[in-house]
């Protein structure tokens, strides 16, 4: 596209906040509400993107991660993004919303990162010279340059009144370490900044090396692009078929199969997946039974072409019914058309209902105020459910979470699906699953809330960590004991698996160095380690340290299947010891997708980075490896690792 002169080199991707609240409207756009997960495909998708060819500094495209940090509120309740103040703890930020970004600069090698509108602690993150000086170019080692989102200078100098003269709001960016102005701020108000000696030619040099040295790394500068290693792409290499292929690929292992009930007693296995013979006629109904746009979500591309839902079922039926339902996915109103909805399920073998939301109702600059499906859908679900001669499937296209309790709970609703928003070939995706020439193996990325969570926990408050004394719940998998629709990680098969720990040890024993330019005196590291309990990560010796975990995957079905390997971690319990004071519930730390054919077995080897994985931050942001009995789980599994500290002198 770039030799076609259709774009440039540099794209503002991508979006690595974490999913934390249910109602975020650019939810959407991120790995969801894991850390280690939002880490691990931060920085495959920047080296993705990137693709230095030489494994130098030559870059094929710039990626940028955004937004930093704790960025996950748009609008909701009277707030809205250009006014918010995060107030958020330094255990937070270590072990919830900065991870993302580490990865993404320090193991993606980013060209770029772009601070957030908000303020934390009340500084805007634009202006925040411990954040962009200090942390992502001084402690993770940013090579590139750091952008504004679009406006942000202008946003803390006239929304926020952060400082008192736009000369002032230039000095407090360029000074903070922003190189780069998504706006005409800088342009306006740089030149007088430097005439009333607020900014330093020294700043603006600063800046503008950063900026032109990644415009070098691009190339722009080395004559015609035709020469270049990517001179030869062009038109001809979009939507090519591998291309397509692979966007089908993707929407198939996105889809999540949530439910699946055996219709009747006399089948012991869900009804899905469809015999095309025995359900020749299927109806589809549902505001995106002919989705094509709402497919791709937000920040897309131009689709090379659609396969609605209706289209991908025609491919399989003999005769596929369409009956939308609703008028749209806002479903409002007496006037929907319900009616010739829950007919067509009548006289169908099958029915499929295509559910869900819309940019309309989640995107960026609107968060949502409830967890239910809009208007009158739940009515028509059930409605056709209730009609219906043969077994029915829910698919659900949504960004963030729904509560769908009722259909859950509906014997009448055989399956459900979520298909998340699954790009041009979506239809034929669901299609491919529901009739079995795909066996998913999806993997929920976020937690599926009832309702009544958003009583308990306002949008604003930024907290992770469960506080029973206000009757605050907490958020996401990793502190939040309440009860879910549907839990982080859940994810359904056409098959079952088991998991056999061929390996792992018992006992590991972590060195604390007390030499090498560390400053703790060996008594002192000595007592701190009595205190507590646990290690500095900063004064342990990390290189190499790894804990090594082999599963055996045996599938135990009758059909071939790709399954998850989840390892989680949960630090010893000692309610006494700050060294695990707010430690999560349980933290995903490992993870490996593997295909095991019906019947066979398959061997995952992983690696635990004992310092990042088994270490627990504290209310002081400090990570510490906490001494004692650690315990993994892996699936049915529970494993414990004892962990010892060896004191070594120089």
């Amino acid at each position: 596209m770039y030799n076609g002169g259709q774009a440039g080199l540099t794209f503002w991707s991508p979006n690595v906040n974490i999913f934390r609240d249910p109602r975020w409207g650019r939810g959407q756009e991120t790995p969801g509400e894991d850390p280690a997960v939002s880490s691990r495909y931060a920085a495959a998708y920047v080296r993705g993107l990137q693709q230095q060819p030489t494994g130098g500094d030559q870059l094929k495209l710039a990626a940028c991660c955004k937004h930093f940090t704790a960025y996950d509120l748009d609008r909701w309740g009277g707030t809205d993004r250009f006014h918010f103040n995060a107030v958020v703890g330094a255990q937070d930020l270590e072990d919830t919303f900065n991870p993302p970004f580490r990865a993404c600069v320090a193991d993606g090698c980013a060209a770029a990162v772009m601070c957030s509108y908000n303020q934390v602690n009340g500084v805007p993150t634009c202006a925040d010279q411990a954040f962009l000086k200090g942390t992502v170019r001084g402690k993770w080692g940013l090579d590139g340059y750091i952008v504004s989102d679009c406006d942000s200078v202008d946003v803390f100098f006239n929304d926020q009144h952060y400082t008192r003269t736009a000369e002032d709001a230039v000095a407090a960016t360029l000074r903070a370490g922003l190189d780069l102005d998504c706006g005409p701020f800088l342009a306006l108000y740089t030149e007088s900044a430097v005439a009333k000696g607020k900014v330093s030619d020294a700043d603006v040099d600063a800046a503008l090396a950063n900026t032109v040295a990644v415009q070098m790394r691009l190339g722009m500068f080395d004559g015609d692009p035709a020469a270049g290693p990517f001179g030869h792409l062009g038109p001809r290499d979009v939507c090519t078929p591998a291309h397509q292929g692979l966007a089908l690929d993707a929407a198939r292992q996105g889809i999540v199969l949530l439910k699946n009930d055996p219709r009747g007693s006399k089948h012991k296995a869900g009804v899905l997946p469809l015999r095309a013979a025995a359900h020749r006629v299927v109806a589809v109904v549902g505001p995106h039974a002919d989705a094509t746009v709402a497919m791709v979500g937000n920040y897309a591309g131009k689709a090379c072409r659609y396969t609605t839902p209706v289209q991908g079922v025609a491919r399989y039926a003999a005769r596929a019914v369409h009956q939308a339902g609703c008028a749209d996915v806002a479903c409002q109103g007496a006037q929907q058309p319900v009616a010739a909805a829950v007919d067509a399920a009548r006289r169908a073998d099958a029915t499929v209902i295509v559910a869900g939301l819309d940019q309309k109702v989640e995107a960026e600059g609107l968060d949502r105020s409830t967890l239910l499906l809009p208007g009158r859908q739940a009515e028509l679900i059930s409605a056709v459910a209730k009609a219906a001669k043969g077994p029915v499937v829910l698919v659900l296209m949504s960004g963030g979470p729904v509560d769908v309790a009722f259909a859950q709970n509906d014997p009448g609703i055989h399956a459900i699906l979520w298909a998340g928003y699954p790009g041009q070939a979506g239809g034929q995706a669901i299609a491919d699953v529901i009739f079995g020439a795909h066996n998913p193996g999806g993997k929920l990325p976020v937690t599926w809330y009832p309702q009544e969570y958003l009583r308990k926990v306002p949008m604003t408050d930024m907290a992770m960590r469960a506080n029973p004394a206000r009757g605050y719940p907490g958020r996401t998998y990793r502190f939040y004991t309440g009860p879910t629709v549907h839990p982080f990680g859940h994810g359904l098969s056409y098959t079952q698996f088991t998991h056999a720990l061929a390996h792992a040890p018992a006992q590991l024993t972590v060195q604390l160095s007390l030499s090498g330019g560390h400053a703790t005196a060996a008594s002192s590291s000595s007592s701190l380690l009595n205190a507590t309990r646990a290690v500095r990560v900063a004064h342990a010796r990390c290189e190499g340290l790894a804990l090594p975990v082999h599963v055996d995957v045996r599938n135990v079905g009758g059909r071939d299947g790709a399954h998850t390997v989840m390892v989680y971690h949960a630090a010893p319990s000692s309610p006494s010891s700050a060294a695990v004071e707010g430690a999560p519930v349980r933290q995903l730390v490992a993870f490996e997708k593997v295909h095991v054919p019906a019947g066979g077995v398959a061997r995952v080897e992983l690696g635990i980075d004992v310092c990042a994985a088994l270490s627990v931050a504290g209310p002081d942001g400090v990570r510490r490896i906490p001494v004692g009995e650690h315990r993994l789980m892996i699936g049915e599994l529970t494993h414990s690792v004892t962990l010892g500290v060896e004191q070594l002198g120089a």
